[in-house]
Parts: structure tokens; sequence; C-alpha cells
């Protein structure tokens, strides 16, 4: 299954979202636009699916509160609402939809409370909330039904589709100096912190296959680089990845992730995650540390990766090199816009200007990106 479509309001940056997503979706938008708001919006979803719990308090708690989330420009509605359609392709029937709305006490506690949850399967509704139940005891709304297994069965195809999503914005440093940093790691560790953990759970014929995939695209990437492996320290047990390079001494050429460059570590990253299943994967400027020549072919990878596992990959990006291959089709951008009462989206096709400039043989990057720069960034250069 796959996000067919979003419906969202006052959501951070957002007063209102209305839009149709593509298997392949790519969200562009100058600084302060709200990519990485838009991401985080299938996060909270997740996280209040979580099988291990914590469920919409906690979701809410963990980002600063109902005041946090909520958009600056909702004064005198409040609500916060969020509407997923979930689907086998953006053409074919919706097989669900899934709808909260959350609103905060007015007094007392001011605790963030389910103001309706409803699902449709097949177009037909099997929730409707609050409810009977509900109204009799109103602490039921503090808590979703999709946090709840008690209370899923109906519709538990949404709660496992979303608790499988995955989020990735790799921190070289942190993977490379785990052992020293020894912090707390973020739930779900979205910046790789304890990456090589997860690499080291993976079954060994399931990791071999992969790794290997992964070796194959870092001899073109990485210049001298022959082999890729994972091993573990023989005195603590501790996964490692090793890379062995050109050298003129025979076995002189081993290096370990601590080794490794930044742009090797976010590429390794990167293609496992793509590699890794084919649940909804949130990517945040992947383009990071990595040389344009690799982050061209980025779009048409994932492409071709995301293929036979039907998987929806949805990416924020500044680059005009991912943007450049001519296969990316308008409807697979979409284009972040600040305005005076939050945050437009649209999907760039819909644009006439940019739909004439793809017409006349532009890549989306030369049509859309133009778009979201400041409009006199050269001011810059006259600070002193």
């Amino acid at each position: 299954m796959i996000v067919t479509h979003l419906l969202a309001k006052n959501w951070r940056n957002f007063r209102h979202i209305d839009v149709a997503l593509r298997e392949r979706q790519f969200i562009v938008g100058p600084n302060a636009a709200g990519k990485s708001n838009f991401l985080d919006l299938f996060r909270f979803l997740r996280d209040i699916a979580k099988s291990e719990g914590g469920g919409l308090q906690k979701a809410l708690k963990d980002r600063g509160g109902v005041p946090k989330v909520r958009s600056l420009a909702a004064r005198k509605d409040p609500e916060i609402a969020i509407q997923i359609t979930l689907g086998d392709t953006p053409s074919t029937p919706a097989l669900w939809r899934y709808a909260l709305g959350i609103k905060q006490e007015a007094r007392g506690l001011r605790l963030p409370f389910v103001s309706y949850e409803r699902v449709w399967r097949d177009g037909e509704q099997v929730l409707d909330r609050p409810d009977g139940e509900d109204n009799k005891d109103p602490a039921r709304l503090t808590q979703t039904f999709l946090e709840q297994i008690g209370a899923n069965s109906s519709f538990r195809d949404i709660a496992r589709f979303l608790q499988a999503a995955t989020y990735l914005h790799l921190v070289p440093q942190l993977l490379r100096f785990a052992d020293v940093i020894q912090g707390r790691i973020v739930e779900d560790d979205p910046f790789g912190q304890s990456f090589l953990e997860r690499i080291a759970r993976t079954t060994d014929k399931t990791r071999r296959a992969r790794l290997r995939i992964i070796e194959e695209a870092l001899k073109v990437a990485v210049p001298q680089l022959q082999q890729l492996q994972f091993t573990r320290d023989s005195d603590t047990g501790r996964p490692h990845l090793q890379a062995l390079y050109s050298h003129w001494r025979p076995n002189a050429g081993w290096q370990q992730e601590d080794q490794f460059s930044d742009g090797t570590l976010r590429l390794i990253g990167l293609l496992w995650s793509l590699l890794e299943g084919d649940s909804l994967l949130l990517l945040e400027e992947p383009e990071l540390s990595l040389n344009s020549g690799i982050v061209a072919q980025f779009a048409p990878l994932v492409a071709r990766l995301q293929r036979p596992r039907k998987r929806q990959v949805i990416v924020s990006t500044h680059s005009e090199a991912l943007l450049t291959e001519r296969g990316i089709d308008g409807k697979e951008v979409l284009l972040l816009t600040p305005e005076t009462e939050g945050t437009r989206v649209v999907v760039v096709s819909e644009l006439s200007e940019v739909r004439s400039l793809l017409e006349a043989g532009f890549t989306v990057g030369e049509a859309v990106l133009p778009k979201t720069r400041p409009t006199n960034p050269t001011q810059l250069a006259l600070l002193d």
C-alpha cells in the first residue's frame, strides 16, 4: 500500500494541505518552508500507531505539545486534523481512509483529546468517534483507537502500515563516533547512531545480499573501493563495516566505518534503507555530503529499487542535481511556498508556467527550484 492522498489542517507551518501523492514523491521549497514538518506528519501518525506503546499523548509530548504542533495561523479554528487515503496505486480505488482530529481542553490540565476519529474501508465507514461509550467516559478520547490493539482490529492494516514507516536522516558523525559519544539514542534512531546494530540484526543471508548490492554501487561511487563486508570486533563483539581500498601493500587498504568519508557513510545508509523493506520510506535531503554526479542518479535508483517492492519513497531536497532525471513527472514534485497565513503546498504539474517549461524540455529541477531560492541572496555577500 501507499499513501495516495493527504489532507491536513493546522499542522505546524501548514494551515491547509490537500494533495495527491505518488509512489515516488519529492518535496521542494525554500529554507524554513516546512519540508521537515511535512515529513514529520507521517512520523507523527507512525508514533501514534507504534506497537510498543506511547500513542497520541506521547507523540504530542515528544513534539512539545499541541501549542508547538498547531499552526500559528489557526486562530479561529484550533483543531488539528489529518486524513490519509491508502491504496495500491494512485490510479486504483482507495482501500482505506483514516481521519483524525485533535483538540486541547479549554481549561484544567489542558490535555489533548480526540475530537474525531474515522475510518473507511472500500468506501464504507467502519469507525466514527466519538461514539456512545466515548460520550459516557470522555477520558477515552485521550487515546486513539489506532494505538489500541483491542480497538483497531477492524482496521489493523492501517496501524501496521504506519508502524512500518521508516525515516532516515543519517548523521555520519553519530555513526562514526558512536562508541565515544555513548549518548542517548533518539527513539527509532532516525540519525543512524545504532545503524550498525540494525545491520547486525538482519539475517546473514539477507545481510550478505544487501551488502553485495551496496558494494557494487560503492565501487562506482567511491574511488579505489574494492570490497565491503560486515564484521564483528573479536573482543567486544560490536558490529562493524569494513572496506578494502586499492593499496600498494597487500591487505593494507582495509578501513573501518570510523575512517569512511561522510559521503560514503550516507550512501551506505541510503542504499541499505532502500533495500530494507517495502514500507513507507521518508528521506530528508539525501544529497548531503554526496557528489552531484551520484546525486543525479538517485531518483532513477529509487524508481528502480522501489518498483519490485511497490514501495513509496518521499524525499525532501534542495538539489537540482537530484531532480535532473527526465523521467520525473510534475505530479511527483510538491512545491512548498511560505505565505502570510502558512505554507502553501501545490503539485507542480498544476502550475501552468512550470508545466510549460516541462513541455519545452526543461528538467523538474530547472523548472521548479528557481522558485525556491531567496529573492536576493547576493545581499549575503555584503554583510560586514
